[in-house]
């Protein structure tokens, strides 16, 4: 399949400040040198738990953030690497669905000019009735209609300013959307529907997506693939489905256990991380895990451990797996 979004050796560092005295300057390692695809038509989950950098890596793809080191390619462009103009034309093929629906609409606009903004930045010539038919659609798409036209935002309920944000982020027809915890401020029942939604509009215009999230259970019902961070590195690359059925690194097993079944019929032993997750600023020598993980051996304080392909597609980030790495990949 044809690679849509390239992440080459990302790095993201922000300076933090130090005391009067302090002689060496300190930074917050929120992603560290990270590599991963997507290509085109499949949506990959981006999973980890606050602080993870997660949030960052769709900022920085977005162009929002300046990365520290490494390369984004997008349909074999160098986003940072363009002049202002090329940049422009890429920019209207990419979106993104924030978090909070309620700091992301602008409180002072009416529905018709935020779902109308894009267009009046990107397309100079659209004409007034022109532009309210598209926003009329945009609306339609995501149930609602051109009676909201004049409606602030404070008027609408969560999930309903979660859906004219995705109107807004659809309005230049774009081939790729960044969702950055899009449900998270929802209810569960409204975080269904917006699912829903998200993936019923995927297939509509045929797009791709990066959905990030803590949340492995909504990842797994949108997700082809998932990434798991954990401080700022992955950990685990797989198939959702190879993720959900066989986790191999521990930060993963342990996510995976505090999902509850539906079934009461059905349990999993849940997995209780020990401390809490280190300083990004101050970033543990070897595997980055190494202070909460249950099998933790010698070889895990010093040396960091690489992504491996342990399985077809499947990669994980732990030294306890190398030892079964050739004899997975010949099965």
């Amino acid at each position: 399949m044809e690679t849509l979004l390239h992440v080459k050796r990302l790095k993201k560092y922000f300076p933090v400040s130090s005391g009067f005295f302090e002689k060496r300057k300190k930074f917050v390692h929120a992603v560290d040198d990270i590599s991963f695809d997507v290509t085109k038509g499949e949506t990959v989950g981006l999973v980890g738990e606050s602080g993870s950098g997660k949030s960052t890596v769709g900022r920085t793809i977005m162009g929002l953030l300046k990365p520290t080191e490494g390369k984004i390619l997008f349909d074999q462009d160098s986003i940072f690497q363009l002049d202002r103009e090329k940049l422009r034309v890429i920019r209207r093929r990419m979106a993104i669905v924030f978090q909070d629906p309620y700091s992301s609409l602008n409180p002072r606009l009416r529905i018709l000019d935020i779902v109308a903004e894009p267009l009046k930045t990107h397309m100079d010539s659209i004409g007034s009735g022109e532009l309210e038919d598209k926003v009329a659609a945009l609306l339609e798409h995501v149930g609602l209609s051109r009676k909201h036209f004049m409606r602030y935002p404070h008027e609408f309920s969560g999930g309903q300013r979660q859906r004219i944000a995705i109107a807004r982020a659809l309005a230049l027809n774009p081939s790729f959307i960044v969702f950055d915890e899009p449900t998270s401020a929802l209810d569960v029942s409204v975080q269904a529907q917006v699912l829903n939604l998200i993936a019923d509009t995927q297939k509509e215009f045929r797009l791709t997506y990066l959905f990030i999230s803590h949340n492995l259970a909504v990842v797994k019902h949108i997700s082809n693939r998932i990434i798991i961070m954990y401080l700022g590195k992955i950990v685990e690359v797989g198939k959702t489905q190879d993720i959900f059925q066989d986790p191999l690194h521990p930060y993963s097993k342990a996510l995976l256990s505090a999902i509850p079944f539906l079934d009461p019929d059905r349990h999993r032993e849940e997995i209780l991380l020990g401390g809490d997750v280190p300083s990004p600023i101050d970033v543990p020598s070897g595997c980055h895990f190494h202070a909460r993980c249950q099998s933790v051996f010698e070889r895990c304080y010093n040396d960091l451990p690489a992504l491996r392909e342990i399985k077809k597609g499947h990669w994980v980030a732990c030294h306890l797996l190398k030892e079964h790495e050739t004899k997975s990949k010949g099965d």
